[in-house]
Parts: C-alpha cells; structure tokens; sequence
C-alpha cells in the first residue's frame, strides 16, 4: 500500500471535485484546506469512504467567529485516517444572520453533540440537523456566549483589585480602566 501523503489527498480530492480545495497550508504537518461550505457534506463523505483515503474518524467539529470578516465564521472539521496514520483540517467560511451550513450528522453520528455545542456557542444552523437546540446552555439564552461580541472584562466590578495580578503599572491594561 501506497504511503498517503498530503498531495496524495488533494490529488484525489482535485480528481473528484475539480478545483474545490483552496487556501492550502501544511501548519504542523497536517494539511489544512479551506472547501465552500456547499460542498462540506459531499466532500467529507468522499474522504470517509474513499477506499484509499479511510477518513474514517470525525475527531473535532467547531466554530469560529472572526467578527472583522465579511463571512464571519469558520466551521472547522479535524479528520483522521486511523488505517493510514493521517490527519486532514478542512474549513468552511460561512456568512449571514444566522450563518447555516448543512449537518454532517449523515456521514458520522458523532457530529450531532459537536454541532449542538457548535449551535450553543455561535448561533451557527447546521441544516438537517435532527435535533438542533442548546446543549450547554439555559433553552431561554438569547446570545451567542463565543462570539467575539462582548467584552473580556466587565469594567464595572468594584470587587477586582488590578494591583493583585500586576496590571496597575502595565500600560497594556490601561485602557481597561
């Protein structure tokens, strides 16, 4: 059996879906491709069940929020090749209000608690999902807890003592006052 290596990857996924990777990186060795986010289901079913391939694992499935961009969300999926020792990264950017992608819950079960937490945290839809509603969080929550929407510290406390964690002379936190 053939070595599978990176290229191996994105020839096949070049073979199947003509042009459909991009923003290719190898950070830390694992490849690290960005697909639109139409195509996620079909894609990854392709990696799971391509019989040279075998990403057979779903290890992570999460969201991030990058408020600055104009699609502002990321949906993030880590697969692993258990019989071919091989981790692949795969990115999807998402716009709108709420952002919606289709559910991977098709292609492997184990995303249905990922994407649940991935809902909780983000407000991100997953489209076909069999049961998307909090997991984490209290049903009546109206905001998104990991969005980066709001603030790190609440400035208002009176409890907090900055001079404790030596941030009265740093002017890094300066403005924090």
């Amino acid at each position: 059996m053939a070595e599978i290596t990176n290229q191996v990857i994105l020839d096949n996924l070049t073979a199947q879906f003509g042009e459909i990777a991009h923003s290719l990186n190898e950070p830390w060795g694992p490849m690290s491709i960005r697909i639109p986010p139409e195509k996620n289901v079909e894609v990854i079913q392709f990696l799971r069940d391509d019989a040279g391939l075998q990403f057979s694992f779903l290890t992570t499935l999460c969201g991030v929020h990058y408020p600055e961009r104009k699609e502002k969300f990321d949906i993030v999926y880590h697969l692993h090749s258990w019989v071919n020792s091989i981790r692949l990264r795969i990115k999807c950017s998402v716009a709108g209000e709420p952002p919606h992608v289709q559910s991977l819950v098709s292609v492997f079960k184990c995303a249905n608690w990922m994407e649940r937490e991935t809902y909780d945290f983000f407000g991100i839809i997953f489209d076909g999902h069999p049961n998307l509603k909090r997991i984490l969080n209290v049903d009546d929550m109206t905001i998104f807890p990991m969005r980066k929407e709001y603030p790190l510290e609440d400035n208002t406390r009176i409890d907090k003592d900055d001079t404790m964690f030596g941030r009265d002379e740093n002017p890094f936190y300066q403005h924090l006052r």
